[in-house]
């Protein structure tokens, strides 16, 4: 099945080629003058990751390595290039003399070659154990330019390459440099993750509180969290009112009120109020620590089209050096230029074939992707999901929770004899000394239409049927309908036709009784959720054909279906046969599944794209490929759009990568020549490091895109 294939997948990755931006970051760490900032931003639980991945995610010191080496080497490039005859001549001046000029600038390109190029060097040697790509070109053609320009220097007939050496050297440092500060900008938003919880709880002990490691911490503590200050650890409201901003997990700036029984998260930041919470998670169990494993998950999965540019670079390498050896040999054997002529034009391919923009074309693109997903609530666990979700046709969506809250909400009120707010006030009251869901449910409507509940005297639950008591000096019963028959108490028609109404689009009755005759009937059912509307409407704007499954009845999937204007709909479809659904709708065109992640993990994996709805903080879910954090179904829209995005950069960046090589490898290789047009080393050099600069900028663009439009 497509969940085996995946994880499959991610156990065969390549630790030796895996994009050669990682595997530059692999042997930065092994470089012998590590960076004195290198541990800033390190976090324990991503370095156990890496370890076992191979990928450096806190390789924040690898720009300032490049950066360092490419200033140094800079500097030490000025005296080559005014000691070079070439410059001399192209700018017509006289370079001062002294005893052992002539060995200054094989000196200083000494040491250019070995400290600039070391990086090259070092990943030439790695790559021969394992995979040869671009370090491996970079390297040759380095070692190349040095070795003849040495030997020329030593009596050798011919023309140095010191100038070239060094420019090159210092180009490919840029370029790195630049590179590397591309891919840590557009990983940064993710890793920042582990900042957000802080180190200390105020925890409370025999009445008081006391400072201590949130580590420390074990489940059923309570802790105190001060307004402004961020949540800790995850844990369940016991006291206090306040509003807390949860941007970081849902990607929603608006904050959330909390109160007693309401669950908060470890990084979120408490608002005005004070909060007392009982922990509930500790340690890995925590949604912000799920969070982390499944952003490094995403990190260290690898897509079809990564793996096809990894192929490409691997091919176009042997394809440089085999292209370099025959230019080499071409233009020795016709003799013009002579030796020189010959090396400068197989340094030049090895050079501008580097696939320095073929490696970094599909990992900064879904870099940028990832991080524009976390920052919307959509947390991605494998990045192979961006190249399904662009092919989607179909999206089916589980009902309940999903296209609506899961929480029974009062749809309408039939009233005779009293008004519908007079009614809302004494069934509100009664129920509010209830816990039944139902009841609860009559509550949140007096609640939201502001009604001020009063008192009710001498209140009793009767199991089965309902409650009764006194308000306003009246006696009043709200429960089941069947409780109106028993108490033979009247049941006027138009209430009863209300009733039959709700009843037909399966909806759940409660009806308010005085001690004659029924006055109030309320229609209560699962309310839809305010975005599912123009999610469907979005998803029916872009071709994506929208199917509702259920194991409701089929009067409720039939309303809900028609409020949503949903076409197709399936209802009491049991959990286990969710998934041999998917099959027969996938089998006639590529289906995404929209589901809670609990029973409907069968169905998430069967499907071509599984999306699981987190519930708000429940993000450890297996079975899917991405997780929309906010349980909002317009999310769905999103990564839709989103990968379709993706997609069309990626397919845009490896047309540039390979087509830049197409025209830059025979140019280099002098095909153009005889129209005078040569590519020096360093020229090609800039050209290589221009492909890559192209390719990062459109990665980069994906960010402007704007998901909610």
């Amino acid at each position: 099945m497509k969940h085996d294939h995946r994880h499959h997948e991610q156990n065969q990755l390549d630790p030796g080629y895996v994009g050669h931006y990682e595997h530059e970051k692999q042997l930065e760490r092994n470089l012998p003058d590590p960076d004195p900032h290198g541990n800033q931003g390190g976090h324990g639980k991503h370095k156990s990751h890496d370890q076992h991945s191979g990928h450096d995610k806190h390789a924040g010191h690898s720009p300032d390595i490049f950066k360092r080496r490419f200033f140094i080497c800079l500097l030490l490039t000025l005296p080559v290039l005014y000691f070079s005859p070439m410059f001399q001549h192209w700018f017509n001046y006289q370079a001062i003399q002294f005893p052992g000029v002539n060995w200054l600038t094989p000196i200083l390109s000494t040491i250019i070659y070995f400290y600039g190029g070391w990086v090259f060097l070092r990943g030439a040697w790695y790559e021969l154990s394992s995979k040869i790509g671009m370090m491996t070109l970079v390297a040759l053609a380095i070692t190349v330019a040095y070795i003849y320009s040495v030997a020329v220097s030593l009596g050798l007939p011919g023309d140095s390459f010191y100038w070239e050496l060094a420019t090159l050297v210092d180009i490919m440092l840029l370029g790195h440099w630049i590179e590397m500060a591309s891919v840590q900008g557009a990983s940064r938003a993710l890793e920042h993750l582990a900042n957000l919880v802080p180190s200390v709880a105020h925890k409370q002990v025999n009445g008081r509180v006391e400072d201590v490691p949130v580590s420390t911490l074990t489940e059923g503590d309570r802790i105190l969290i001060r307004p402004g200050e961020q949540v800790p650890i995850d844990g369940e409201v016991v006291d206090g009112s306040s509003n807390v901003n949860e941007a970081f997990l849902t990607g929603e700036s608006r904050p959330v009120v909390k109160t007693t029984n309401d669950e908060v998260v470890a990084g979120g930041v408490n608002g005005e109020g004070a909060l007392t919470i009982k922990v509930t998670r500790t340690g890995d169990k925590t949604t912000l620590s799920q969070i982390m494993r499944l952003v490094e998950e995403a990190q260290a999965s690898k897509s079809q089209y990564q793996t096809l540019a990894d192929q490409l670079a691997y091919w176009l390498t042997l394809i440089a050096i085999g292209v370099a050896t025959l230019t080499f040999i071409v233009w020795l054997s016709v003799g013009t230029g002579g030796l020189t002529f010959a090396i400068n034009r197989a340094v030049t391919v090895l050079v501008i074939a580097c696939p320095h923009a073929l490696g970094l074309a599909i990992p900064l693109v879904l870099v940028n992707a990832t991080a524009m997903a976390a920052k919307n609530g959509i947390l991605v666990r494998n990045r192979e999901a961006f190249e399904r979700a662009r092919g989607i046709q179909t999206i089916a969506f589980d009902k309940t929770g999903t296209l609506t809250e899961g929480q029974f909400g009062v749809q309408r009120i039939y009233a005779d004899g009293i008004n519908e707010l007079q009614g809302l006030l004494i069934a509100a009251s009664l129920e509010s000394l209830s816990e039944h869901p139902l009841g609860q449910s009559i509550v949140t409507e007096a609640h939201n239409r502001n009604i001020q509940l009063q008192k009710a005297n001498d209140f009793k639950a009767v199991p089965g049927q309902g409650v009764e008591g006194i308000v306003n000096g009246q006696h009043y019963r709200v429960g089941r309908p069947e409780w109106v028959e028993e108490l033979k108490l009247q049941f006027p028609p138009t209430l009863q036709k209300g009733l039959q109404e709700r009843e037909s689009r399966g909806e759940s009755a409660i009806v308010l009784m005085d001690d004659q005759q029924v006055i109030a009937v309320f229609g209560l059912a699962d309310r839809v959720r305010a975005s599912a509307r123009e999610a469907i409407e979005k998803l029916r704007e872009i071709g994506v054909q929208v199917v509702m499954i259920t194991g409701d009845a089929e009067a409720v999937a039939k309303t809900v279906a028609e409020d949503l204007k949903i076409d197709h709909y399936y209802a009491r479809v049991l959990p286990q046969d969710k998934a041999s659904l998917i099959r027969r709708l996938k089998a006639q065109k590529p289906t995404a599944f929209v589901g809670d992640g609990i029973n409907d993990a069968p169905a998430l994996t069967e499907a071509d794209l599984g999306l699981a709805i987190g519930a708000g903080t429940n993000v450890a879910i297996e079975s899917a490929d991405l997780v929309l954090v906010k349980s909002d179904p317009l999310d769905a829209t999103y990564a839709l759009k989103l990968a379709k995005a993706t997609y069309n950069k990626m397919t845009q960046n490896l047309f540039w990568a390979t087509g830049y090589n197409v025209i830059g490898i025979p140019l280099a290789a002098g095909v153009a020549a005889p129209f005078g047009i040569l590519l020096s080393p360093a020229v090609g050099a800039i050209l290589m490091s221009v492909s890559t600069v192209v390719v990062s900028i459109n990665a980069m663009l994906l960010r402007r895109i704007r998901l909610s439009d």
